[in-house]
């Protein structure tokens, strides 16, 4: 069996309950699973010249691999969410709204690729005790997720485009609390200067969207806000509640449960809302090609989410997919031929600059513990691998 992604996660002993930071002092098997924590050059203040020279020394050591590697992660989700954007956009153009049944493709995908690796490193047997003990919180993951989904794909049929932008958004600081309550990072008042400055190139992302009319009126506005809201909390919950896992887990299984559990509680939940409408909606090559198309690019960002939240954080995740819209700009000049505005521009820039000042004092190694491990009860495969993915 070829190995899809993640097959470099290792076997150790891991404590029963999921809210037990492990202790690395105990686990000389795995010293890569030791936190290498950087200090940032001290900022000189005592001379204008020592000053700049210690700025610039500052901003040389943010540029490691880890955060290069990270930036362009975090680019790489939000082209995919960009991608998903376009598709669903086409999709409902051509008489096609089924977004449960819609995302029920990526939840299969996920399951089929990464549930018989996992049955692969645990051996069935193996596989079924995870499922019997920690199958509960892989259930919770799936249910927010499935149902995050769900609610903002229908705030955007309610309210407006920039409710939509803005209140998304939302999903940071529930991203943030919910990373302080599992892992409690020490944040750095440079980090919430970095996530008010991503912030606010979304501003001039949406004054660019308002300015160039992309937006609609609203059917019943108060009803998809409260959708927005509640999906964005939704997804601000999973992100900070995945990357707990994947710190702690490998990856394989962390996801492969996602999509296993994602796959049921999406299918129930399309059998029961959209039974009627998959049999008028308009079933074709050209909606087939768009939906492979969108699960493709769901799937990607379902596998690279994971590894970026290991390499810096779930909280830099969600600031990444700020950047966006910029890429939408960009398919739009070329599918629905939108005019530019000088604007789009700055506000992409601003963003990557929210993304540099985010780690300009904290390091990404400070996020949170980096010690995956499968269950003490698994027979684990390739139990004597030293490699983590997202280790860098």
């Amino acid at each position: 069996m070829s190995s899809p992604a993640y097959p470099e996660d290792i076997k150790t002993d891991r404590p029963d309950s999921p809210y037990v930071s492990p202790s690395l002092a105990n686990s000389p098997e795995v010293p890569h699973a030791q936190l290498q924590l950087s200090q940032r050059p001290p900022v000189d203040y005592s001379s204008f010249s020592a000053f700049t020279s210690s700025l610039w020394r500052r901003f040389v050591s943010i540029w490691t691999k880890r955060f290069i590697l990270s930036l362009l992660a975090g680019q790489v989700v939000s082209l995919c969410i960009t991608c998903t954007n376009v598709t669903t956009t086409e999709l409902v153009n051509r008489n096609w709204a089924l977004p449960t049944t819609q995302t029920f493709f990526l939840y299969f995908s996920l399951f089929v690729i990464y549930t018989p690796y996992t049955i692969y490193q645990y051996g069935f047997v193996g596989w079924l005790k995870m499922i019997y003990k920690d199958g509960w919180k892989y259930i919770i993951l799936a249910a927010c997720d499935v149902e995050g989904n769900f609610l903002v794909v229908k705030a955007y049929q309610y309210t407006t485009l920039l409710s939509c932008m803005l209140l998304d958004a939302w999903a940071i600081p529930v991203c943030l609390l919910f990373g302080w309550i599992y892992m409690r990072p020490k944040y750095h008042w440079t980090q919430l200067l970095g996530v008010v400055i991503c912030v606010g190139g979304l501003g001039m992302l949406v004054a660019s969207d308002e300015i160039t009319d992309k937006d609609w009126p609203a059917l019943s506005r108060a009803k998809g806000d409260v959708f927005m809201l509640v999906g964005a909390s939704l997804y601000g919950f999973t992100n900070a509640t995945e990357e707990f896992f994947v710190r702690r887990s490998p990856l394989y299984e962390v996801v492969g449960q996602l999509g296993m559990w994602g796959v049921l509680i999406n299918g129930i939940q399309a059998a029961g809302l959209e039974h009627h409408a998959m049999t008028t909606a308009s079933w074709n090559g050209t909606t087939i090609g768009l939906l492979v198309a969108y699960t493709a690019a769901m799937f990607i960002l379902y596998t690279v989410a994971p590894i970026l939240y290991r390499m810096a954080s779930s909280a830099y995740y969600n600031l990444s997919l700020l950047s966006s819209d910029f890429y939408g700009l960009l398919f739009g000049l070329f599918l629905f031929h939108y005019s530019v505005y000088w604007l789009y521009f700055p506000a992409f820039a601003v963003v990557l600059l929210g993304l540099i000042i985010y780690f300009w004092h904290a390091t990404p190694e400070e996020q949170g513990k980096l010690d995956p491990r499968a269950p003490e009860y698994v027979n684990q495969r390739n139990g004597n691998s030293t490699r983590i993915v997202g280790q860098v």
